[in-house]
């Protein structure tokens, strides 16, 4: 952190009756006795964090820049912190406002938005919180988004983790997880990224994890993206010039969110800097405990590597431990390879339907499909594939009897078991290219989404390339981790297999 020789603070303001909002008539001047009306509410959240400046020299119909490096014809008492560069040589000297002084020159450099690093100096790779960035895409808007937030509480509230929100000032709004205790951003963006892809799964017609614009439309974007030592987030009390009107980014109470989804009404949501000053003096800062409150992300995410368990809530949520002997949700660790892939399992499941499950490993679990007759060996035939809730990489070997009356009652068996190479696709996009190599199966095969339907995912898989080996009946009924029958399985009537009985054999 640099500190220019500190001298007397003397800021020069420069044509105050400038308008920058012009359906009020909102200037620069009022712009800077705003921030300095409302610096001690909003400093203590700006201070020994980075800035990025979003300057608007001809007001909000004129074009706007953002500004990271601090000006050359910065004072000396400016504070600033020089930050390496991440993909280029050289450092960035951002400013560090600490002080009415500095946040009143920004203001006159027509710094209408004021964006803050979710680290303090120095500590530049802890932050300080979680930050889910909810954008309404077209067709909703942020009576939307408050639906959303609370399907996120729902998540934080059953981990005992407490959230605070703010509108954005503009369409969106923001929901802030306090941490301030010792925590990564590789932790951070995990636990975010997972929230968001539960919802993301769970509620397909409203909530969008993936930025890609073709996707969020009739659909709220959860930005876990925000988590990031590279990003900023809009500063909570900053103004913001998105519109002809000037609206402040503002901290609003569940209560108040909950009556904007109940009335459907937004309105009482979008504060003018007038109406924030004076909610300020009235209520005091609502985001103070975000400043303060320490809390702990589950330790599934105590390190860098390790990926957990709210995209495995719905697997918890059907499942009683102590009834079954299924894996439970557990901290996994993300496997490297030098080409995309994993392990996958099939597993023959005579449920209320015998049917068979096939398991790929990506993102810490096993992304899940119920195939109603298993996977096709001859070139082109497609086969059917409901996509179903994730199960934890301890399912990998799952054998045994799953307790009736309890969720997909009946008894599995390890029918093939290897490992996969991703040829092509995203699963995002609904089309995942395979390479399998197992001790039943061997080659290519391709799975993609066909529809939605009442919230299930319809897709289909078929074999591509050339034809498999044929499985035969002696085959199909033989597991490959214990060499046991579905019968024998049941007989046995136990939780997993645990012999060190050889395989059966190809």
């Amino acid at each position: 952190m640099v500190a220019r020789q500190r001298a007397i603070p003397e800021v020069k303001f420069t044509h105050p009756a400038k308008v920058f909002f012009p359906q009020n008539g909102f200037t620069k001047g009022q712009v800077v006795s705003y921030y300095l009306g409302v610096a001690k509410f909003i400093l203590p959240h700006l201070r020994r964090r980075p800035i990025t400046l979003i300057r608007f020299p001809d007001g909000v119909d004129g074009e706007k820049f953002y500004e990271k490096n601090v000006p050359r014809f910065a004072p000396p008492w400016i504070k600033t912190l020089a930050v390496a560069r991440r993909h280029a040589p050289g450092a960035i000297d951002y400013i560090l406002i600490e002080d009415a002084y500095s946040l009143a020159w920004c203001a006159n450099l027509a710094a209408i938005e004021l964006h803050p690093f979710l680290h303090r100096a120095p500590q530049l790779n802890r932050p300080t919180a979680v930050v889910f960035d909810l954008d309404p895409g077209e067709g909703r808007d942020l009576v939307t988004c408050a639906g959303v937030a609370f399907l996120i509480k729902g998540i934080l509230d059953g981990l005992a983790l407490k959230s605070f929100p703010k509108v954005s000032g503009s369409k969106g709004l923001q929901l802030y997880v306090p941490l301030n205790t010792p925590v990564t951003y590789e932790c951070t963006g995990a636990f975010a990224k997972a929230v968001a892809e539960l919802l993301a799964q769970q509620h397909p017609e409203l909530v969008v994890s993936r930025m890609a614009k073709i996707r969020r439309q009739g659909r709220v974007l959860i930005d876990w993206s925000q988590n990031s030592p590279a990003k900023t987030t809009v500063a909570v009390y900053s103004l913001r010039g998105q519109s002809a009107l000037p609206f402040v980014s503002m901290p609003v109470t569940w209560e108040e969110l909950d009556r904007c989804r109940a009335t459907k009404r937004s309105r009482a949501l979008f504060f003018s800097p007038a109406a924030a000053r004076k909610r300020l003096q009235r209520r005091g800062d609502l985001f103070a405990p975000v400043l303060t409150l320490k809390q702990s992300l589950p330790k599934a995410f105590g390190s860098a590597r390790a990926l957990a368990a709210p995209a495995l809530a719905r697997y918890r949520a059907k499942r009683d431990f102590t009834q079954t002997h299924e894996p439970p949700p557990a901290p996994v660790h993300r496997r490297a390879g030098k080409r995309p892939g994993g392990r996958f399992v099939i597993q023959k499941h005579a449920a209320s339907h015998l049917h068979y499950d096939f398991r790929l490993e990506m993102e810490g679990t096993l992304k899940s499909w119920a195939v109603p007759k298993g996977l096709a060996t001859e070139l082109g035939v497609k086969r059917s594939a409901f996509m179903v809730e994730d199960h934890p990489i301890g399912y990998l070997k799952f054998e045994g009897t799953i307790p009736q009356g309890q969720y997909g009652g009946g008894t599995v068996m390890v029918w093939d078991l290897g490992t996969y190479q991703l040829l092509g696709g995203d699963l995002g996009a609904g089309n995942l290219k395979l390479k399998l190599t197992g001790k039943k199966l061997r080659g290519e095969w391709h799975l993609f989404r066909i529809r939605r339907e009442q919230g299930k995912e319809v897709w289909l898989i078929a074999k591509s390339h050339a034809a498999a080996k044929p499985i035969s009946p002696r085959q199909d009924d033989r597991s490959v981790l214990s060499g046991r029958s579905m019968r024998q399985i049941a007989r046995d009537n136990d939780a997993q297999w645990k012999s060190s009985r050889r395989s059966i054999e190809r």
